[in-house]
């Protein structure tokens, strides 16, 4: 495929997957009019690469409603590790997709059975909602537009429909019906998601690990927006694994301290962060207090250290004299 590319479509594609606006899932929202700010490029020149890219190529989506864009290889290059911490970004991000048709689309070329399976399994929860809601849709139309019709069955109709339109009855229409309806649709979403957990147990529920959830996106968007490498996925797998293998009481604001460490020697690099933690770990600083406190104990040693001067004190009145001791 890429022998067929000529050097704007390296370049184009290599924007594409390496722009600030990249996710883990390979499917992110931006318009094209940020891209041509990107790129120095028309917004015309943008247009006609993405039409080469999606019909020629076949390497994107692009939902111009949505504006959300979708790489076809994406899991193919960047999805080949699982563990946890991978799996609850994956989640994250996969809950802010608006158009599920472009999961199914990078979930073909995804090779990793787990990855996979979970990229299909919010695509099809996603559809049946969406069918779901387009069947309340039409029996809503359906109740608004009934002939009337004479007699008693005439006030029973009348009857039906003022109970459904009015709201100190039913929960339809309030605020607080709203939110139960909200409730009773998350929980539906989990069930859709998860429907055979026990017999998937490599597969978490996000419900149960928000927390951590929250640890994940924290240390990548810090990795991200400080020039770390957003398409380095394997660094982020192996950084995002001392949240869970490490014997740190706070994980994430060590991983996070030692990154501020990092940037600030300019030294953004996975082996350097990585070295921090050791370092920490084999002095049993399992806490940011404690190694906060210890940095301050070494740099007071080091001010007691350099007041003193190194050899004999030489009393004032000594003056050398090369001559001394020599015959006149």
């Amino acid at each position: 495929m890429l022998e067929e590319m000529t050097p704007e479509d390296k370049y184009f594609y290599l924007y594409l997957l390496t722009n600030p606006h990249t996710t883990q899932i390979g499917i992110y929202r931006i318009t094209k009019k940020q891209m041509a700010f990107d790129l120095g490029y028309s917004i015309e020149s943008v247009q006609s690469l993405m039409e080469r890219f999606e019909k020629h190529h076949q390497l994107i989506r692009y939902n111009p409603e949505t504006r959300e864009l979708a790489i076809k290889d994406w899991g193919k290059e960047n999805l080949q590790k699982g563990g946890k911490p991978v799996m609850d970004c994956i989640v994250s991000e996969l809950k802010e997709v608006v158009d599920p048709s472009l999961i199914q689309y990078v979930s073909e070329s995804i090779h990793k059975q787990e990855i996979r399976e979970l990229y299909e399994s919010f695509y099809q929860q996603n559809a049946t909602h969406i069918e779901m809601e387009e069947k309340d849709v039409c029996i809503e139309n359906d109740a608004l537009t009934t002939p009337y019709t004479t007699g008693e069955q005439n006030e029973e109709d009348e009857k039906d429909v003022c109970i459904q339109f009015d709201d100190t009855l039913t929960t339809r229409f309030t605020t607080r019906g709203e939110k139960e309806k909200q409730k009773e649709k998350e929980k539906q979403q989990q069930k859709d998601l998860y429907p055979s957990i026990e017999n998937n147990p490599h597969i978490e529920n996000p419900s149960l690990s928000n927390p951590k959830n929250d640890d994940v996106m924290e240390i990548m968007e810090f990795w991200d927006v400080n020039g770390f490498g957003f398409t380095n996925v394997n660094a982020k797998e192996q950084l995002l694994s001392w949240l869970d293998n490490s014997s740190f009481l706070q994980p994430k604001e060590m991983i996070l301290k030692a990154m501020k460490i990092t940037c600030a020697n300019n030294k953004r690099k996975l082996n350097y962060i990585v070295g921090i933690l050791k370092n920490w770990e084999n002095e049993s600083l399992l806490t940011v207090e404690e190694v906060e406190s210890y940095d301050e104990k070494q740099k007071q040693y080091r001010l007691s250290t350099d007041s003193f001067p190194a050899g004999r004190a030489i009393p004032r009145e000594f003056e050398f004299d090369l001559s001394a001791g020599e015959d006149g």
